[in-house]
């Protein structure tokens, strides 16, 4: 970790300057501090002071503001098109809701405003001259690499519920450890996530899963993440009973997972995803268990719980692709590969592979050996590319008014023998070439 004295962006530094012209403090706080004590650089600062939003504003009556919490004490100031979040300090009253206080009170010691945040690596102030404010021990947090409350966990947790998650997406993403007692209270607290929004639990999940330390935090607090994703708590402990596995359904995902070598989100998504039906169609014969029908199950949870957790529709529709086609290999063979390029972009057909890949890496070590498709695909599908290879009705030779010259009157044939005829230059039946196919079509009549 680089010494605590941070350069402050000159926007802050402004913002600040201007602040204490008027007779108020201000502080960088929160998480830019914690990432430049870390060496990162922020993704945006936030400025904590002793001006009422009235005041701020009045500094800033130069400057276009934006009133984005000003019932909470937050004013947001443009300076130098750089949007900058500036609060004044306060204490929060009672919290009714477990997500937000029913009335703040501002006040004009910092001490109060650090003492509300939800850890000690969040809980930092920084001024250019005055230095480091650290009431907590955060910065000896961040050396020690762990996740702490500030004050008693359980009180934070029951403040705002969506603080349980928030501290083992910090785990994740920062790899560190979490403190035991707040650890503690995660477990004991994890039901107050049923009181959270939707979409602030997908967007905090997101973060978490593309941590670095996703598997970790995944297999640690897996009754947490049950909360949201019941599930996947039922691929906990479910035990495959097979030759090809030798971990339970919750373990056989998490090794695949941590053989991902991205962190792309749909990715990582659909390697979560992959099995989540497989508790639900487990038989057991002389041979074992088995899971017939486990993907077109799991294609259906992913979609609903997608949906639950108000994913986008395109993201949405392209997982749950991913998990129907996690176990049908394709081989590197040009109509095949054609078939699949039908279906998938490009993109996509390396996310299949890559989920795929990792799938097959997560079996027992006797057949865990990916196949070779996986590796020759990517040079068949850039070769098809590279040919300009009719893959749709779109560039197919023939149309629609091509048929009806030759007297097929307008409806559902139309479609069909054009679907017809991409179905023989995809297998090829039948080369991409007008005359060919419109051959073709009139000694079928």
């Amino acid at each position: 970790m680089k010494d605590f004295a941070i350069l402050l962006p000159a926007e802050v530094q402004t913002a600040i300057a201007r602040l204490e012209q008027h007779g108020f403090e201000a502080y960088a706080v929160g998480g830019c501090v914690r990432d430049s004590l870390l060496g990162k650089q922020p993704n945006d600062w936030d400025i904590t002071t002793s001006a009422r939003p009235s005041q701020t504003a009045a500094c800033f009556s130069d400057f276009r503001t934006v009133e984005t919490g000003i019932e909470h004490g937050t004013l947001t100031v443009l300076v130098n098109g750089t949007p900058l979040e500036i609060t004044t300090y306060r204490n929060d009253g009672e919290y009714l809701d477990n997500r937000h206080p029913k009335q703040v009170t501002f006040s004009h010691r910092i001490e109060d405003d650090l003492c509300r945040r939800d850890f000690t690596v969040n809980a930092m102030a920084y001024h250019p001259v005055r230095g480091l404010v650290d009431l907590f021990d955060g910065r000896a947090d961040l050396t020690r690499r762990r996740i702490v409350c500030v004050g008693d966990a359980t009180t934070r947790f029951h403040e705002d519920g969506l603080r349980i998650l928030r501290a083992i997406r910090f785990a994740s993403v920062l790899d560190f450890s979490i403190e035991e007692e707040t650890a503690r209270a995660i477990h004991a607290c994890r039901s107050l996530l049923s009181n959270i929004a939707a979409e602030r639990i997908r967007e905090e999940f997101c973060k978490l899963l593309c941590g670095v330390g996703a598997v970790r935090i995944l297999r640690e607090y897996a009754d947490v993440i049950g909360v949201f994703l019941p599930e996947l708590s039922a691929c906990v402990g479910f035990a495959q009973n097979s030759k090809y596995h030798c971990y339970d359904v919750w373990e056989h995902t998490l090794h695949a997972l941590e053989q991902c070598n991205t962190n792309d989100l749909l990715t990582r998504l659909s390697i979560l995803l992959h099995d989540v039906g497989k508790p639900l169609c487990y038989t057991e014969d002389e041979d074992g268990g088995h899971f017939k029908g486990h993907g077109p199950i799991g294609t259906e949870l992913t979609a609903s719980l997608l949906r639950r957790l108000r994913f986008d529709n395109g993201t949405s529709a392209r997982v749950t692709r991913l998990v129907e086609y996690h176990d049908r290999i394709t081989p590197a063979e040009p109509k095949a590969v054609k078939r699949l390029m039908q279906k998938f972009t490009d993109e996509d057909i390396l996310r299949l592979l890559e989920v795929q890949r990792c799938d097959r890496l997560a079996h027992a070590p006797a057949h865990a050996e990916p196949p070779s498709a996986l590796f020759d695909l990517p040079a068949v599908m850039q070769s098809i590319r590279e040919q300009g290879a009719c893959l749709s009705l779109k560039t197919l030779a023939v149309k629609g008014d091509d048929l009806l010259a030759l007297g097929i009157p307008a409806g559902k044939e139309i479609g069909a023998i054009l679907s017809e005829l991409l179905d023989a230059v995809l297998d090829g039946a039948l080369p991409n070439d007008r005359e060919v196919l419109l051959e073709h079509v009139k000694k079928g009549r």
